[in-house]
């Protein structure tokens, strides 16, 4: 009891940036408004720099749980680091959402049940596909480097 006292006052370092590290993200695929706000609820809290912590994320084990499901997604596709992706890389990443959210792999059951406005009906999924599948069409007709 007195060991997990203790390691209440030790944890790993909170994803606490902002919203504004998306930007680039949003200004080259610019997705329409429904779609935006799906990638807000479902994706930006394990995919960029800025996670929404609930108030049970203050306590050990949970808070290196979440931790490590933050660092994962964010190895997988971080949104804040767009830029930094050449174009062959973001038409990959799409293709990747594309086949993550029409699996419905994506947003993991895991956070889906704490964030229930994150589960994507049919017609969310249908909507991000499209819209996935418009931006990966953008990225086919810019020039590629030699």
């Amino acid at each position: 009891m007195v060991a997990f006292i203790i390691s209440q006052f030790f944890g790993p370092e909170k994803n606490m940036g902002d919203l504004t590290s998306i930007e680039p993200f949003l200004a080259e695929t610019n997705p329409p408004e429904h779609v935006e706000a799906i990638l807000k609820e479902a994706c930006y809290d394990c995919h960029s720099s800025y996670t929404r912590y609930p108030w049970y994320s203050d306590f050990t084990p949970v808070n290196y749980w979440m931790a490590d499901h933050v660092n994962d997604g964010k190895k997988h596709l971080d949104f804040s680091a767009w830029d930094s992706y050449s174009v062959k890389k973001k038409d990959h990443k799409f293709e990747e959402l594309i086949e993550m959210v029409e699996a419905k792999e994506m947003p993991l059951k895991s956070y889906t049940i704490t964030h229930t406005d994150a589960k994507l009906s049919d017609a969310d999924i249908e909507s991000v596909k499209e819209w996935a599948e418009y931006v990966r069409i953008k990225f086919t007709l810019l020039p590629q480097p030699e």
